[in-house]
């Protein structure tokens, strides 16, 4: 089984998704459920095994069927892949637990649908092969469109037919992209890839060219970078708030993209196509940053403000990837699992505010007060002080890190400012929708379904998710020095093509 650890994270919730659907788990609710949070925590154990393993002996390269690297399909657990599986299982376990209150009845096959989702963004992150990405892609974005569907109305619907056909139109952009490296380069194997494109000479530099254009297209969609960000809101405010905190990972499986394509692959060895989209990076990212603080500002509901805070923390995370250096990718590393974790324990709370405050819901505005403002106003006090980068919790290292990081950087003249502006939004409209929400009251909840208490499954969720940034406070020393090794290793050139090519076996 130890030689097969770096599969199981994807084997183990396709085999969920499967029994799930399949009687007696299928066809009893709560058989279901029970067996859904099991599964989920076994994959969570499978994935902390699989990051375990990676520390003590280094980089595990899986090849599938025995078909050794660049013509056979391989899997690569490195620290950074590993560790954004523990957070995508971590979230599940979370996710599927909340849901287990009552959402998994608005709709048919929640559960199953869940772990297929996870299967197909933990693939994306293990995989070595760019065809593979895609592959992955699509069987995550599947599963997220009927996800959204869950439990919706017609406003649901419609966001929904917007995201579907924007990642349809994506997914054929995908192929085209592939389509032209592959022409190109003979490989899609990542490693291959990039041993090969600094050979490239002629007219075949600029096909490359086109074809890692193609690609960032792609994940700018796949991530919400400005302008192919305009999906994100409307979508993540119209879905059911569980599936919201799962869909926080989602954004950053493009800028994860972003992280292994234009650092392996177009990096410092890729001759005349060094750093190709580095520029590009940079603008986008800024200006995704400028749009995200002002929808922060004008956000009439939680959810739709948390959902400008996702934005933000995408043109963060692809500012880091922009510059590319180890300082500035470990800061990335640091601040992708603060932000995830965070936003997600705020989908939630806004959810459980919104059951308690009547019609007015989660909306900015004075309205009945919510039934457990000391509980709820807790948890939403901890994730607006890591949310907005006050210390001492995570936010703050992150913000202090990603600054420092940048400091000698191309554009940091224009990214400092831009993102001390945008904290300073987010610190007003955060601020403004907490003070608004928990103080300002004008009438009380007569109808008693709005009064609706926490449920203790739902509250041990909560509290997972809203205890991480104290952890992340508490154990910054370790945390930093897993991400400066993940960094250290992403940049390794020669490491990562010798590993991946000679051991994918």
């Amino acid at each position: 089984m130890i030689q097969h650890l770096s599969f199981l994270p994807i084997l183990l919730p396709m085999l969920a998704g499967v029994l799930l659907l399949m009687p007696p788990l299928g066809t009893n609710k709560s058989n279901r459920r029970v067996a859904s949070v099991v599964l989920s925590i076994f994959a969570f154990a499978a994935s902390l095994a699989l990051l375990l393993k990676v520390q003590a002996d280094g980089t595990q390269v899986y090849a599938i069927g025995d078909w050794s690297a660049p013509f056979g399909i391989v899997l690569v657990a490195d620290p950074l892949s590993t560790l954004l599986v523990c957070l995508t299982t971590l979230l599940g376990v979370v996710c599927v637990l909340y849901a287990s209150a009552g959402d998994d009845e608005k709709g048919d096959f929640f559960h199953p649908l869940v772990h297929f989702l996870i299967l197909g963004v933990n693939g994306a992150f293990l995989t070595g092969d760019v065809f593979n990405l895609f592959v992955f892609f699509e069987v995550l974005l599947i599963a997220s469109y009927s996800l959204l569907m869950h439990g919706g109305d017609k406003k649901n619907t419609r966001a929904a037919l917007h995201y579907v056909i924007l990642n349809l139109v994506g997914s054929a952009i995908f192929l085209i992209a592939l389509g032209i490296l592959y022409g190109v380069l003979g490989t899609l194997n990542m490693a291959d890839m990039a041993q090969k494109v600094a050979l490239l000479q002629g007219d075949d530099v600029f096909l490359a060219k086109i074809g890692g254009m193609l690609l960032l297209v792609v994940f700018a969609l796949k991530g919400a970078l400005l302008p192919l960000h305009l999906w994100l809101p409307n979508t993540y405010a119209t879905a059911m708030p569980v599936v919201a905190a799962l869909f926080a990972i989602m954004t950053k499986v493009g800028v994860y993209s972003m992280m292994r394509v234009y650092t392996l692959i177009f990096g410092d060895e890729a001759g005349e196509l060094t750093h190709m989209a580095q520029s590009w990076l940079w603008w986008l990212a800024l200006a995704t940053i400028a749009m995200g603080a002002v929808g922060v500002l004008a956000s009439k509901d939680l959810r739709k403000l948390i959902a400008n805070l996702v934005i933000v923390s995408v043109g963060t995370l692809v500012a880091l990837v922009a510059v590319q250096t180890v300082e500035a990718s470990a800061a990335a590393i640091y601040y992708l699992v603060h932000s995830t974790l965070v936003t997600a324990a705020l989908f939630l709370l806004a959810d459980l505010i919104g059951r308690q405050r009547g019609d007015i819901a989660d909306k900015i505005s004075a309205g009945p007060a919510v039934a457990q403002p000391r509980l709820l106003g807790t948890c939403f006090l901890i994730a607006a002080i890591a949310v907005i980068g006050m210390p001492p919790l995570s936010g703050f290292i992150g913000k202090v890190w990603l600054l420092k990081a940048t400091l000698n950087a191309e554009y940091t003249f224009v990214f400092w400012p831009l993102y001390l502006l945008a904290s300073l939004a987010i610190l007003v409209g955060v601020s403004k929708a907490g003070s608004t929400v928990f103080w300002h009251h004008h009438a009380k909840v007569t109808e008693e379904k709005t009064q609706e208490l926490v449920h203790p499954a739902q509250l041990v969720a909560l509290i997972i998710l809203v205890s991480a940034a104290p952890l992340m406070s508490v154990f910054a020393g370790p945390l930093s020095e897993y991400a400066i090794g993940a960094a250290n290793q992403l940049h390794d050139f020669n490491h990562n093509i010798n590993l991946i090519l000679s051991r994918g076996q």
